[in-house]
């Protein structure tokens, strides 16, 4: 898949990155800030509180002022923020009668959010309330209890959505001076995609940010340390299943072993029905509707997962068939058969993740904030058909080790305490 991606330095330091298409007359724009929960500190639920607030006004307008703005030239405007990154999105109709005052208001709103008390209050109460859902959901306290045991220390063990104490004690000022020191422009990242040329393109990055801060790009992350011995974590949850979640740190965005992971976790179980986990978990043994597993990468290490929800009776057993298949791929590498049906499908369905405007820009984004080649979208599907047995499984064995895994079991205590 090609993407013909132009890369430049605004006046204020930022990084745009763009890609000409004409198919539609829009144009997508994202600006990633390195402003995810990793950058938290002691705050937990920070980062996501500014990134919540950011539309809801300035000290001109208020956040029903500047949503009618935008609704006026039929652009849409959204913020999102994770672990790594802060993100602020935008699509818009490319005529320059309807661009521009989108991109305007826009530039206002970043630069000049306000951060009021009322709204504050609000984005407060509706994340108090999701973190009182999340303690009623196993899933969740899985996911959380996981990712706090493969972290350990690291500023990735942070949860983005914060803790009740943490997110009830921010205030005004912490939110403040969150937004002055990491919404800069040394700090942000540009993608745009769409129907302009490149001296148009310059120009919008330039007047959206022009009201930004120059800033200092910060620190880079620590690293992630890995465990020395398996672990097991217990969590008592009134359930009748019992969620597992088994796994460890895997690797950084851009490693190259990243894509014979990648493989190897489709066979195992990123292929939904036709993985070795579906297969061995549903169809086999009927054991679990849903199993499944994942690797995910970050500015530092991302995340290799394998999950499943079964009945409390059936754990052990549950238990077993996770970790032998990943031993079997790991140890006795993919079968034939399996790894190029894995690699077709792969291949085959790579195109259609690039499809639309939009898909196309989460991709340019991530190449610019991770400092990815401009080839990596082309190159892709060619690294994969590269790919061998023997090279899914040296990635195995040099990045997932059983005996460093973290086993995370929610559920019932009475069959939680009953496993190894």
């Amino acid at each position: 898949m090609e993407a013909d991606i132009t890369q430049w330095t605004t006046e204020q330091g930022s990084e745009v990155l763009f890609v000409e298409r004409h198919e539609l007359p829009i144009v997508d724009i994202r600006i990633a800030f390195d402003a995810g929960s990793a950058r938290d500190d002691d705050h937990p639920g920070l980062a996501r509180m500014v990134s919540n607030l950011l539309l809801e006004g300035t000290a001109e307008r208020d956040a029903g002022r500047i949503a009618r703005q935008f609704e006026r030239y039929g652009a849409r405007v959204s913020t999102n923020s994770g672990r790594d990154t802060a993100e602020v999105s935008l699509r818009a109709l490319s005529e320059p009668a309807r661009l521009d005052p989108v991109v305007e208001n826009l530039a206002r709103v970043l630069a000049g959010a306000a951060f009021p008390d009322d709204a504050i209050e609000r984005v407060r109460q509706q994340m108090l309330l999701g973190l009182q859902q999340a303690e009623a959901s196993a899933s969740q306290q899985a996911e959380k209890a996981f990712t706090r045991a493969i972290y350990g220390d690291h500023p990735y063990a942070t949860p983005p959505s914060g803790t009740i104490d943490s997110v009830d004690s921010i205030s005004q000022q912490m939110i403040q001076d969150f937004h002055r020191r990491h919404y800069t422009a040394a700090n942000a990242t540009v993608a745009i995609v769409g129907d302009l040329d490149r001296d148009r393109a310059e120009a919008i990055a330039g007047s959206m940010l022009a009201g930004l801060p120059a800033g200092e790009v910060l620190e880079p992350l620590p690293a992630v340390d890995l465990s020395d011995a398996p672990t097991t974590v217990r969590v008592p949850f009134e359930a009748e299943q019992t969620h597992v979640v088994i796994g460890q740190p895997s690797v950084r965005r851009g490693h190259e072993d990243y894509y014979a992971l990648y493989l190897g976790n489709h066979m195992l179980g990123g292929g939904g029905l036709t993985s070795m986990l579906a297969e061995r978990m549903r169809e086999e043994r009927g054991l679990s509707y849903s199993s499944g597993s994942r690797v995910t990468t970050g500015a530092r290490r991302g995340r290799f997962q394998m999950s499943t929800q079964v009945r409390s009776d059936a754990l052990q057993e549950a238990l077993s068939v996770l970790r032998g298949s990943l031993t079997e791929l790991r140890d006795e590498g993919p079968a034939a058969e399996r790894l190029d049906a894995s690699r077709r499908n792969i291949t085959g369905s790579f195109p259609l993740q690039l499809d639309s405007n939009r898909d196309l820009l989460g991709y340019v984004s991530s190449i610019g904030f991770h400092d990815l080649p401009h080839d990596y979208l082309s190159r892709f599907v060619e690294r994969i058909e590269q790919l061998d047995g023997a090279a899914v499984q040296s990635a195995l064995r040099e990045h997932i080790d059983p005996q460093r895994m973290v086993t995370v079991l929610v559920g019932p205590e009475a069959a939680i305490n009953a496993v190894e």
